[in-house]
């Protein structure tokens, strides 16, 4: 068995090691199925190889900075030593990987066990030693070497030495094999280039009789790597653990003695968190359990008649839909074969009814049977407010309490002037067997009471209120079941990264991809799923089958009751008689199953915190990730997926339409039977000396009236859809802000600013950058203002800096790497034939075409006997843009490659300064160079800022030079605060919203949708957003490859920051175009104003006429452009170029341009050209132009007219109401009045009915107590 891959020095236990492979062993049965024991010897042993861990992590390679000791004094060692712990219970075998940064460099490597070796002239006191020779450089070259586990065995460490070799060491060790001694030297070491390192161990062990892990006779292998461990054995058995399903014990002496929460704060605060929310939950479901008992109840409607004696039970079904719900008035009249009601009302007292999701129960009193019923006629008043007033109708149930005979009425429409067809009445034929069978309606009632009441989740928010589950246990089984998954899951944690494994390992599985699953995996899946199930399933099942604690009469019979006589009280509370009812549990069992919620949770929590102390809380984030997406998919996912199926696979094939377990609160199967005695206490009709029959006053819209609150519904529909716009996108542009301007630092600027005086050294005159103009002039601020800035140097007080290696001068700004200096050259070309004679060659300007790509020696000679150092000979050496890691830069003047002749500014300041005079007096730049290009890249720890410096040098043909500077600032810092990724995140929310709606109004308009100029807009805007999020993630690997390659050399290599700096402009550029069009579109939103309305109406309406006048213009300007480019193109700088011309004319327009210098390049042309300009241009354009918007303005001004404007005007007053600025017009007020008299005012006929109830009731009350009287006496 192999150890995965684990550095030097690894905190694991070998045992803990061993248990992350598969099992490898071999048995060889004879013919009768004993097994033969085969035994092998060390000169012809078995091979073995074992695959690594997939999953392992390897060390990453270390730089070695040995060429800043090698041009150090203050070090004497022949070796650059590296230390390996060997403190492991079992032998195992030390791996070295070495990666020369220069390629054709040799190394000899040596080590001693236990001590550090010592190799010299003198003393040779090491354990082995090998050479390295450039030949031997694997395919990712790579040098590599390796100790065995036979070698290491009883030693507890091992220190490597490494040096290179010189040019003879390397002909006589590299090209001669038979050398068997190692080659000695006294002097210090001396590094041409730095080194990357690496380290890692092997072993190959076996399980021996006494189930214990060994590794005799069993070595490791050269051929060892980080994919697969080669083993030699000279026996055949298991050599690695077995696959195990039982999670591993908890160490609690481990537990005890670590309980730190301080070293544990992700598993304490889990933990908490949890406890806290499921507290806040059951304080909210308390609340609203008993807000449900509310909603319970059967309500008698307010218009019965006390001598009716035949009663219907009506249910109603509210809709789900958004605003469904309604406080309008509902009335009906329900029709039969026999009879027909009065206008009836739906209305209860004491509660709000049909609610949105609502089940309202009603009983309806008549004088007789209505035979069977036919139809109903169902509508409302509209005197809801605002979204109130519409109504979704799902359905009806009625039922004839009488003969129990169910009637269903299926509407599934609004009831709504502004939605569906704008009618507010229904007239509801009864369903036949054949539309209550239909796939849609069965769905539509069983899919909300499938989620709303089976999903234990989203039922502690949408629980049906006649459910017995009340939200309170819900949320405790959710607590319980959340705890269970959590503990299972730390708990087989391990088990399931092991499984992963497997399928690498040639076991049974299935890999597609990244994808990867085991047998293994399916098994602890499944046992995970059921051990988390068995006790939700048993909990949920426990609350659901609870017995009430007294028995309860239905709301059915106590509605009838209070219907009635009081004198029925004594009757009450009788209990109802019981169908057939499954096995159900004594109310006490509920102190059992809190018991058993208490627990399971609290044991959960304590083997939780346990496993997530030993895992450290490193292990325990990564934990927490993973089974924070798991619980989040299964509830907002899996769960809702899985619902929705079985509702749509029951509703196709098993439609029982007679089902109605949504109304089972309210249903009551028995039939109702009234005893003799209870005929007479709750029904004295026959008693009663006369009857008394109600009449309801309706309000029934007309045609009239409804259009009129249709049109001022849809002006309110659409204010609210303004408001809402204004308000959502308000909080999109405050988002869009502070995502941009959040990745920029306001120290940037002050950064840019201290750099360009700092390296430009504008102070002084001589060394002013800016001024450069010639090669001398740049010769002399390289070597006398730019090169001393490049390494800090003494104090104001001559004190030496300390831990400023690597800094800049300015003592702030550290390098990263070192500053190069790159110059880019042309071939010379013979000159045109008449000028042969006076000269022969000639230097045009940078091309790529033209571009030298040859490699010289010093002094730009084809060869030299000289001797130079080795920057020098590089910097006449050409190197690609591939080599050098370079791009494309664009100057002022040109593009230029990225390949070119390169010094690097390595070394100390002194060796830095002659070298730049030897450059000077060999003449590197010469006519031929046409760009030097100084990059440099910075970084300030004190604002944490990256800084990309390019310093250019154009040198143009004419034999000027044109130097430009850029300072390119860079914030790496990736979400530093958590306010930052919570904003991203909305954003990116928002973001999908608007893609959301788009893509609708895409579909809804078609071809139509690409003539809307907000729709370019918005594309924009999306477009931008989910570039700028790619382009983000790209710079944040951009900047972790630098912060990790910084991290590792200490900023001792050169990295070159052109790429991070292409990406961060890019990410800019997107940014400022996402903010742009972002604050464009919220003109969009001002649309409603009469100025900007008017405006656009005015563009509209011109633009055929701004068209023409555009064209006409386009051909004046460019031939006044033309006209002055040519005549000044040597006289004016702003006449240089077309576009410079063309900017001066537009600022001649805006006549904010000095006519004198006209005057002085051209005392004639100047003076005329500029007349000109001015009388056709300004005078007559632009008089053409006013005029076109003029009367394009006095058109539309006459004719404005917009639906925007009007809502404008709506929203305004509404507005002035809501404040209390603007009192109610007389309009308002007659409308108010209007609406009360058709709510309270009639004609006094029409009152007399209700006169004469009021004196029956008296009547029948004085005649029964004179009856009560008698018969008292009578008794006596």
């Amino acid at each position: 068995m192999l150890e995965p891959l684990a550095s030097f020095g690894n905190a694991k236990t070998q045992t803990t090691n061993t248990n992350l492979s598969r099992s490898v062993s071999l048995s060889v049965l004879d013919q009768y199925g004993n097994k033969v024991e085969i035994k092998a010897n060390s000169t012809n042993p078995i091979e073995i190889f074992i695959p690594r861990d997939p999953n392992a992590i390897i060390p990453v390679m270390t730089t070695q900075n040995v060429t800043a000791l090698t041009n150090s004094t203050a070090h004497n060692q022949l070796f650059s030593f590296h230390y390996v712990n060997l403190s492991d219970p079992l032998p195992i075998s030390v791996h070295v990987e070495i990666h020369p940064i220069t390629s054709n460099i040799s190394y000899l490597l040596i080590y001693k066990f236990d001590q550090i070796p010592q190799l010299n002239a003198s003393t040779n006191n090491i354990d082995g030693w090998t050479v390295l020779c450039s030949a031997n450089l694997n395919n990712d070259s790579l040098y590599t070497s390796f100790i065995d586990n036979q070698h290491t065995d009883d030693h507890q460490s091992v220190v490597f030495g490494l040096r290179e070799l010189n040019t003879t060491e390397i002909q006589d060790f590299c090209h001669n094999s038979s050398m068997s001694t190692p080659p000695v030297t006294n002097e210090r070491f001396s590094f041409q280039s730095n080194y990357q390192i690496r380290f890692y161990t092997s072993g190959c062990y076996y399980m021996d009789a006494n189930n214990q892990w060994n590794s005799d006779g069993v070595i490791v292998g050269s051929q060892t790597n980080h994919y697969v461990t080669q083993c030699y054995s000279t026996h055949l058995t298991t050599f690695t653990s077995g696959f195990r399903v039982v999670p591993d014990a908890v160490n609690w002496s481990y537990v005890f003695a670590n309980a730190d929460f301080a070293q544990n704060k992700t598993i304490y605060l889990t933990i908490i968190c949890v406890v806290v929310i499921y507290i806040l939950l059951v304080i909210y479901a308390r609340f609203k359990d008993k807000k449900d008992l509310e909603k319970l109840g059967v309500t008698p409607l307010p218009d019965n008649s006390n001598e009716d004696g035949y009663f219907y039970q009506i249910i109603v079904f509210t809709g789900q839909r958004n605003n469904a719900g309604t406080n309008s008035k509902v009335h009906f009249v329900l029709s039969g074969d026999d009879d027909a009601t009065n206008v009836r009302t739906l209305s209860d007292p004491r509660r709000k009814i049909l609610q949105t999701g609502g089940i309202d129960a009603f009983i309806m009193s008549v004088p007789k049977s209505l035979g069977l019923l036919n139809c109903i006629r169902i509508w409302h008043d509209n005197s809801g407010k605002g979204s109130s007033s519409s109504w979704f109708l799902k359905y009806l149930i009625i039922r004839d309490l009488q003969t129990m005979q169910k009637f269903h009425f299926i509407c599934q429409r609004w009831l709504a002037v502004e939605k569906d067809d704008g009618k507010i009445e229904r007239l509801l034929p009864i369903a036949t067997e054949m539309e209550k069978s239909t796939f849609s309606y069965v769905l539509a009632k069983k899919s909300y009471h499938s989620i709303s009441d089976s999903h234990l989740w989203f039922s502690i928010f949408s629980r049906p209120p006649s459910s017995k589950f009340t939200r309170v246990q819900r949320c405790t089984c959710c607590f319980v079941l959340i705890m269970v998954s959590m503990f299972l899951n730390i708990m087989y944690y391990d088990l399931t990264n092991e499984a992963k494994t497997n399928t690498a390992m040639n076991s049974v599985g299935i890999r597609i991809g990244s994808f990867s699953l085991t047998f293994e995996q399916v098994i602890i899946g499944i046992i995970v799923e059921l051990m988390a199930l068995v006790p939700s399933l048993l909990l949920v099942q426990l609350f659901r089958r609870l017995r009430p604690r007294r028995n309860q009469m239905s709301p059915l019979r106590e509605a009838l009751y209070k219907m009635n006589s009081p004198l029925s009280e004594t009757n009450i509370d009788q209990p109802q008689k019981k169908g057939k009812t499954g096995f159900t549990f004594a109310w006490w069992w509920i102190f059992i199953a809190y018991a058993l919620c208490v627990a399971l949770a609290g044991l959960s929590a304590v083997f939780i915190i346990a496993r997530g102390i030993e895992f450290g809380d490193e292990k325990t984030q990564k934990w927490l990730i993973s089974i924070l997406s798991g619980l989040l998919s299964s509830i907002l996912l899996t769960q809702p997926l899985k619902s929705l199926c079985l509702v749509i696979i029951f509703a196709y094939f098993c439609r029982k339409f007679d089902d109605d377990k949504e109304a089972d609160g309210y249903l009551d199967d028995e039939h109702i039977h009234l005893d003799t005695d209870e005929e007479y206490l709750h029904s004295m009709k026959g008693n009663l000396l006369v009857t008394s029959q109600r009449t309801v006053r309706a309000n029934r819209l007309n045609e009239s009236e409804v259009l009129c609150a249709r049109k001022r519904r849809l002006k309110e529909i659409q204010m609210w859809s303004v408001l809402r716009e204004a308000l959502i996108y308000m909080c999109f542009l405050s988002l869009l802000y502070l995502v941009s301007y959040s990745n920029y630092q306001s120290n940037a600027f002050f950064q840019v600013k201290h750099l360009r005086s700092f390296l430009l050294n504008p102070r002084q005159d001589d060394l002013d950058y800016t001024k450069v103009s010639t090669i001398d002039q740049y010769w002399n601020w390289l070597e006398n203002s730019f090169v001393s800035n490049t390494r800090a140097q003494k104090w104001y007080n001559d004190e030496m800096p300390r831990n400023l290696s690597g800094f800049m001068n300015d003592k702030s700004s550290r390098l990263i790497g070192w500053i190069t200096m790159r110059q880019l050259r042309i071939n010379s070309v013979l000159c045109p034939s008449q000028f042969n004679e006076i000269i022969s060659t000639c230097e045009y300007d940078y091309s790529f075409s033209k571009e030298d790509k040859k490699s010289y020696a010093p002094g730009w000679q084809n060869e030299t006997t000289q001797t130079f150092s080795a920057s020098i000979e590089k910097a006449f050496r050409y190197a690609s843009s591939k080599d050098l890691d370079t791009y494309v830069y664009v100057g002022n003047h040109g593009t230029y490659g990225g390949g070119g002749y390169v010094y690097e500014f390595r070394g100390r300041l002194s060796d830095l300064q002659s070298n730049l005079s030897e450059l000077h007096s060999l003449g590197w730049i010469d006519q031929r160079t046409r760009m030097i290009l100084i990059q440099l890249s910075l970084y300030n720890p004190n604002v944490q800022l990256y800084t990309s410096a390019s310093l250019a040098a154009e040198i143009l043909s004419t034999g000027t030079i044109e130097p430009s500077a850029r300072f390119e600032p860079m914030n790496f810092n990736a979400f530093a605060s958590i306010f930052q990724l919570v904003y991203v995140i909305f954003y990116m929310a928002m973001i999908v919203y608007f893609m959301w709606k788009e893509i609708r109004a895409l579909l809804e308009l078609k071809s139509e949708y690409f003539y809307r100029f907000w729709a370019y807009v918005d594309i924009g805007i999306i477009a931008c957003s989910w570039t700028s999020v790619g382009i983000y993630i790209w710079r944040y690997k951009e900047s972790q490859r630098i912060g990790e390659l910084f991290s590792e050399t200490n900023g001792y290599v050169y990295i070159n920051l052109q790429l991070a700096t292409y990406i961060n402009d890019t990410l800019t550029y997107l940014y400022a175009f996402c903010c742009f069009f972002g604050t464009i579109k919220f003109v969009r939103l001002c649309r409603h104003s009469q100025r900007l309305c008017l405006f656009i109406q005015t563009i509209q309406d011109a633009k055929k006429e701004l068209l023409s006048f555009a064209l006409m213009f386009s051909i004046v300007y460019m031939s006044f452009v033309c006209l002055f480019y040519f005549l000044f193109i040597s006289k004016l700088p702003e006449c240089s170029s077309l576009l410079g011309t063309a900017q001066m004319l537009f600022e001649m327009t805006l006549m904010k341009f000095d006519a004198h210098q006209l005057s002085g390049a051209a005392a004639f042309l100047g003076p005329f050209c500029f007349s000109l300009f001015i009388i056709l241009v300004v005078f007559v354009c632009m008089s053409m132009f006013l005029t076109i918007i003029n009367e394009s303005f006095r058109r539309c001004r006459l004719n404005l007219q917009s639906d925007d404007q009007e809502i404008f005007s709506f929203m305004l007053d509404r507005l002035q109401h809501w404040i209390g600025w603007k009192k109610a017009t007389e309009e308002d007020m007659y409308e108010a009045r209007d609406i009360s008299m058709r709510d309270e005012y009639f004609h006094p006929i029409e009152r007399f009915p209700d006169r004469i109830d009021q004196l029956l009731d008296a009547l029948n009350r004085i005649y029964v107590s004179q009856t009560n009287d008698k018969k008292q006496m009578t008794d006596i």
